[in-house]
């Protein structure tokens, strides 16, 4: 059920298909954060306060330690002596290792502990572990609002960039899964950030922080403890790499599974009735395989990271305990030290296995930034001229000059097409499926631009008119109909422009013109009436008929009706089209039509095959010529049709 302008591009190897540049899409995402930079340098600020703050507690606490250590053995040596006059006794004992190990503690013989001085220690560690965590906080908050700053530009800016993209962009990918980038993607990114960025510049800064006081506390240890981090960092790298392409994998499959439940959401009712439910939820199934396949990889690849890393950690911890123990054992180092240090090489370990565990979450991040980039990064459709052109009077007189074009380069449509049209007048296209009659009316809305020639309306060149002065002169309908959540007359009312109000009497009076009020005011709150945007509650045909009241409403100066009655009984189609020949009067009307019944009073008729204009003229004209309108009419309305099989 997959749309087949999105398998052909699928098939092609299209824009998405591409291998992923991690450093690239990082830096660029990183960048986003430019209007924050006064935020981030006050959470950075906060974040090192913060960071230093707390590599000072172990080595407070250690000294804790050696008070409480210096107090047990001074009470139990002899009052009266000197600290150096009880070594060199133990040292004439023959103890000289006791000796060694106690020259590092700093006690008094037959004094006990300073409790007071303990408490002021744990008194100014507690003061300073407070501070920091409230400078934490403030770090956390202000890089949440620097997050939630920066996502809510990057949706507002993909919006308008939704909005500045061709319709040949839409026509060659599935709706779900450029909604998917729009949605999940954008999500993950903000999820990502929330969860990794405030903690790995709290990591890095930790690392940085610990290293200064594992140096200064001890430089042999110091260089102990970093005889594991190239093995960190290999292992990092090493994992890193095998993730990545998963993690690309997983957010690719993600936006082809959105985009096969959306086509199967719209088209429930198709799916059921040519009973495709089993093809449907196999195709399902598939693709959620390739997704759970590409997920459980990425996270089982990224998984074995922090396993690792813990591996590595306690190998940090056994050298540092052992190195320590001997340093304590010559006198070198005190045990409050030893103790500090062996909570510094927690800390360094710490950091450096959470940067690494958080790998799978930025490659995640990344993997959706790229995404959202590359929408970022389509060709956009040409610009407005500045400042544009705007007819006089709008009257309605189109003109196409040699007009020409081609969805493909080497595939040409529509060849040397001159027509004009004058104010007023009504102008019928038919033609077989692909000849081209709504390519033209997408040329005369500018969905699409010429590729020669050029449009004109009442004289001004329509490429250089801006889009929205161009469109607001044409109505549309369509035949499909859309509608939006919301009450009947919001629906109706939504064909004028942003900036004029339209009261209840106005929308009243195109719903009538539209042969709409009367079932309207047949439903239960009438124009109050609220419709999801599925049209719950009303048919096909009433559906089509609100559509054309929002057409009239908007005033337009051209008209547009692509199959606009397609949808509605055969009394109705009357009704409409004698509200067409009423409310055409003063417009152009350009009308696309299979079903001829519909046309018959056209000022003009236009028959296009391949992109060409075979026959033009009035309905009995052309059926007189005996020409390829009439071959078309005699198709639809003879009775020896029914023979043809």
């Amino acid at each position: 059920m997959a749309g087949p302008l999105a398998r052909m591009a699928g098939a092609r190897g299209g824009p998405d298909q591409h291998s992923m540049d991690f450093k690239r899409s990082g830096k660029r995402l990183l960048a986003q954060f430019g209007p924050e930079r006064f935020t981030m340098y006050a959470m950075v600020v906060c974040a090192v306060c913060s960071v230093g703050l707390s590599v000072l507690g172990p080595w407070i606490l250690g000294k804790a330690t050696d008070l409480v250590f210096a107090g047990v053995v001074g009470r139990e040596m002899p009052a009266g002596q000197t600290k150096a006059e009880v070594l060199e006794g133990l040292r004439e004992r023959g103890d000289g290792g006791v000796a060694d190990m106690l020259s590092g503690t700093d006690f008094t013989p037959g004094e006990g502990i300073d409790f007071g001085a303990v408490g002021g220690v744990l008194l100014v560690a507690l003061g300073i572990f407070l501070v920091a965590g409230l400078l934490m906080a403030a770090a956390t908050r202000l890089s949440n609002r620097a997050i939630n700053r920066t996502m809510c530009r990057m949706r507002e800016e993909l919006q308008a960039k939704l909005s500045r993209l061709p319709l040949s962009y839409f026509d060659r990918r599935q709706r779900g899964e450029v909604l998917s980038r729009a949605t999940n993607d954008i999500d993950n990114i903000g999820q990502t950030l929330q969860q990794s960025m405030g903690q790995l510049i709290n990591s890095l800064l930790t690392i940085i922080g610990v290293l200064v006081m594992m140096f200064w506390v001890s430089p042999l240890l110091a260089l102990v403890a970093l005889v594991t981090v190239p093995v960190s960092f290999l292992v990092a790298t090493r994992v890193g790499k095998r993730s990545q392409p998963h993690f690309v994998a997983q957010w690719r499959t993600t936006g082809k599974l959105n985009a096969h439940i959306e086509e199967m959401y719209t088209g429930h009712t198709l799916v059921k009735v040519f009973g495709r439910q089993e093809e449907s939820a196999r195709q399902f199934a598939e693709e959620n395989e390739r997704l759970y396949e590409a997920g459980f990889k990425a996270q089982f690849n990224s998984g074995i990271m922090q396993p690792l890393m813990f591996f590595v950690s306690n190998i940090n911890y056994v050298l540092v305990a052992v190195v320590g123990g001997l340093r304590v054992a010559s006198g070198a180092l005190s045990i409050g030290d030893v103790q500090a240090f062996i909570q510094y090489s927690r800390q360094f370990s710490m950091p450096l296995t959470q940067v690494a565990s958080m790998a799978n979450l930025v490659q995640s991040g990344v993997a959706s930034a790229e995404r959202v980039f590359e929408v970022l990064d389509a060709e956009e459709q040409e610009a407005d001229a500045v400042p544009g052109v705007r007819p006089e009077e709008l009257r309605g007189r189109v003109a196409l000059e040699g007009v020409s074009f081609r969805y493909e380069a080497d595939k040409p449509l529509i060849e040397d097409l001159s027509l004009a049209v004058e104010p007023g007048h009504t102008v019928a296209i038919v033609g077989p499926t692909g000849a081209g009659k709504t390519t033209l009316v997408n040329l005369l809305m500018r969905f699409y631009e010429v590729t020669g020639g050029r449009i004109t309306l009442d004289g001004v060149d329509i490429a250089s008119m801006s889009r929205d002065e161009l469109r607001d002169g044409i109505g549309m309908v369509l035949q499909d109909t859309w509608l939006f959540g919301g009450t009947i007359a919001e629906n109706i009312a939504y064909g004028a422009s942003a900036a004029r109000k339209v009261t209840r009497g106005e929308v009243e009076e195109a719903a009538r013109a539209a042969h709409a009020d009367r079932f309207i005011r047949t439903l239960p709150d009438g124009y109050d009436t609220v419709i999801d945007d599925e049209g719950t509650g009303v048919s096909a045909g009433e559906k089509q008929l609100i559509t054309i009241a929002r057409a009239f409403l908007s005033d337009p100066v051209i008209l547009v009706l692509d199959e606009a009655t397609s949808s509605v009984d055969t009394r109705t189609e009357v009704l409409i089209q004698k509200a067409m020949a009423k409310l055409a009067h003063g417009r152009t009307s350009f009308v696309i039509a299979h079903r001829l019944s519909t046309i018959r009073d056209a000022d003009a008729i236009l028959v296009m095959e391949n992109g060409s204009i075979v026959e033009q003229g009035a309905h009995g004209d052309l059926l007189a010529a005996d020409g390829a309108y009439a071959r078309l009419y005699k198709a639809q309305f003879a009775e020896a049709v029914a023979e043809v099989d």
